[in-house]
């Protein structure tokens, strides 16, 4: 059982259950959610509770105990979506665990290079029937990097609709080809320049504007904060740049595909 790689399998569910709550008939998240909130805290200083400042291991159980209000539900959701429109670049950290704090508790076998390398590589991660990919390019801030241009995101749409039912099977033989890629994970680890001040590059966020949707709450909430340049700082960081590596093919769910062109959109 110590053979398992049980990090990645629960990044597997995880991703897959925040994958189901985005179609707009699933109004309940399911999966590790303790681990999707330990990532806001840490990344986000500004939403964390008070009253939880000791760090202690595992690192996710520092706000184990954290109980939200469920009260004022609507108001609270319009708040929080506003917190999140009006943050600035101070108020995201992009790498929480190179702190003090943490590298007092965090076990030294984390840290050894062959383990630290399985963070930064591009591969499936899998739990049983779901698979997931591990798209580490489009966060190379979070690894000390500097956020190029994204590159088209791997489409699995058919992988979505594997729930294992239907009979009995082995999976590493019906999924073989994604645990080829899982087994060879240490091929492809993704290599890049480390910087002081991590970030998105200018020419992301340039791109980020036109395309990305910036703001979750109405305009009228808002003022109007759309005309603020891009930061001095994201020009200074250079183009940054993600290696060349061997596209794993898309395999897309073609009755989805076909239901689409049928209807139009």
């Amino acid at each position: 059982m110590g053979s398992y790689s049980w990090g990645s399998a629960a990044l597997a569910w995880l991703y897959r259950c925040m994958c189901r709550v985005a179609n707009r008939h699933v109004v309940k998240l399911a999966g590790p959610l303790q681990l999707l909130r330990f990532w806001i805290f840490r990344h986000f200083p500004k939403f964390r509770p008070a009253g939880y400042d000791t760090c202690s291991w595992p690192l996710a159980s520092r706000w184990s105990g954290y109980s939200p209000s469920y009260s004022e539900k609507g108001p609270r959701v319009q708040s929080t979506r506003l917190k999140i429109d009006m943050l600035q670049p101070r108020n995201f950290i992009w790498m929480p665990y190179s702190s003090p704090e943490v590298l007092q508790v965090v076990h030294k076998e984390v840290l050894e290079p062959r383990h630290m390398a399985v963070w930064r590589s591009v591969t499936s991660l899998i739990y049983f029937t779901v698979v997931e990919w591990h798209q580490v390019d489009m966060v190379l801030p979070q690894f000390g990097g500097v956020q190029p241009l994204p590159r088209p995101a791997l489409n699995i749409d058919f992988l979505m609709s594997k729930d294992g039912r239907g009979g009995d099977r082995w999976f590493p033989s019906a999924l073989q080809h994604w645990h080829i890629l899982w087994e060879t994970r240490a091929d492809h680890v993704l290599r890049f320049d480390v910087v002081a001040d991590p970030g998105p590059s200018h020419a992301y966020l340039d791109w980020w504007n036109q395309h990305g949707k910036r703001f979750l709450s109405p305009e009228f909430y808002l003022g109007d904060p759309r005309g603020v340049p891009i930061p001095v700082e994201a020009s200074q960081r250079g183009p940054g740049r993600v290696p060349d590596m061997d596209r794993v093919d898309d395999i897309p769910d073609r009755c989805r595909v076909e239901r689409r062109a049928r209807v139009g959109t």
